[in-house]
């Protein structure tokens, strides 16, 4: 059973019996995995502080064809966002980021798309102390990676370009409809939430967060994209209720 090594962002981690620690993290080469840190909890464990979410580490484990458990050896903190946590607002934005890539990535398949995505959005949340745009791109890739976006310039239906109007979509439904051919009850998307999209498709956060972006179009970009991330792992997330109260008490 080799000792293998990796570059690695944790993700959540549990009590477990009376000294040990239950961790989910997101190996760079390995993918996601799930491991027990021995001896975790304990005073002066050797572990310290690189077991906190969204740690970015390099860790030293153990694996068995076998065995769902990888046998954590040794970790090295490369950065930690532990102080940003304890801001309520950031904080709930490294939950939710944590939760999604737990959610939507399988075990054991590497994503470095996803990796990195992870890496530049708490970044972002850690420089702005901002949520809602980092989220708002955050979950946009999330669900591009995923495969489930569609086309954002025409209609499912008919097939019409979008132009200035708004947009309408459902988790229940394939692809974003135009005005004519839209269903009761579906969530509309602004015409400045859809060049909100297009612009995150195609540039990079930190120029995105140089505006001063409205709070509706953002905010409609993350409902949206956690419709379908919660359709697509067909439970609710449960940062979700949190994070909208605290969207829309800064709206």
């Amino acid at each position: 059973m080799p000792l293998k090594e990796s570059e690695a962002i944790i993700l959540r981690s549990y009590p477990l019996g009376e000294g040990d620690r239950l961790v989910s993290f997101l190996s760079r080469s390995t993918g996601r995995l799930r491991g027990v840190a021995r001896g975790a909890r304990r005073p002066k464990s050797r572990f310290g502080s690189t077991l906190e979410p969204l740690s970015h580490i390099r860790i030293w484990f153990y694996e068995r064809e076998t065995r769902d458990l990888v046998r954590i050896n040794q970790c090295e903190l490369i950065r930690s966002f532990l102080a940003t946590q304890r801001d309520y607002a950031a904080g709930l934005g490294l939950a939710v980021i944590s939760e999604v890539t737990e959610a939507v990535l399988p075990e054991h398949e590497p994503s470095d798309a996803a990796f990195r995505l992870l890496l530049v959005t708490a970044g972002a949340i850690e420089r702005s102390g901002q949520i809602a745009l980092p989220l708002a791109y955050f979950n946009l890739w999330t669900v591009r990676l995923g495969g489930w976006l569609p086309p954002l310039d025409h209609c499912a239906s008919c097939g019409i370009e979008f132009g200035v109007e708004g947009v309408f979509a459902s988790p229940m439904r394939p692809g974003l409809l135009c005005n004519n051919c839209r269903h009761p009850g579906m969530r509309v998307i602004s015409p400045r939430g859809m060049t909100l999209a297009r612009r995150i498709l195609t540039e990079k956060l930190e120029r995105l967060a140089e505006e001063d972006w409205p709070s509706a179009p953002v905010n409609e970009l993350n409902a949206y994209s956690l419709d379908l991330i919660e359709h697509q792992i067909e439970r609710k997330l449960t940062t979700r209720r949190l994070l909208e109260k605290n969207l829309e008490s800064n709206t």
